[in-house]
């Protein structure tokens, strides 16, 4: 009897320490990017909600990337895509369009909201309202931003930051 709890207890203790081992090693190629949906106020009485998040680019820069509803009043609204890049490190070539890249390799374009003035040239916004219907909601992105440089940079958007776009627009109103 005490053989059989003695390897009981043998089996037990190393059946623990794999479990915690596949737990610790999956969590290293978890996304470290999360969306977080923020309220803000327009006015006194006028609650709003955007998605924001902060991603690096490829170069390890971190982006801001806000998803928002604009012109709340309009039957039709504005979905823009803001993209703020590190200041002095990146300038937006405008009038570009943003490029997105769907997991299956279509590619949609966005149009440059900033077209004639940007507020500084490490900024972006760009017109998703038709293109978000056309998104995949379950699939990753990738945003292929235009800069001066060149080769436009490549912003990869989890899926889950894609998922809380699309309840963002769906959902909240």
């Amino acid at each position: 009897m005490c053989q059989q709890k003695r390897k009981f207890w043998q089996y037990f203790w190393r059946c623990a320490l794999v479990i915690i081992l596949v737990l610790t090693f999956a969590g290293w190629g978890v996304e470290p990017a999360q969306a977080l949906l923020r309220q803000h106020h327009d006015s006194p009485s006028v609650l709003r909600y955007h998605s924001q998040v902060s991603i690096k680019d490829e170069f390890g820069y971190a982006w801001q990337v806000l998803l928002f509803k604009q012109n709340y009043n309009n039957p039709v609204k504005d979905l823009r895509l803001r993209l703020v890049g590190f200041p002095g490190v990146v300038e937006i070539a405008h009038p570009q369009p943003l490029e997105i890249e769907t997991a299956g390799g279509k590619l949609l374009l966005a149009s440059d909201a900033y077209a004639v003035t940007a507020p500084a040239s490490n900024v972006g916004e760009y017109q998703l309202t038709d293109v978000l219907a056309k998104l995949p909601t379950i699939d990753a992105l990738k945003l292929h931003v235009p800069v001066e440089s060149g080769k436009p940079l490549v912003l990869n958007i989890p899926n889950s930051v894609v998922t809380e776009w699309q309840w963002l627009v769906t959902e909240i109103d």
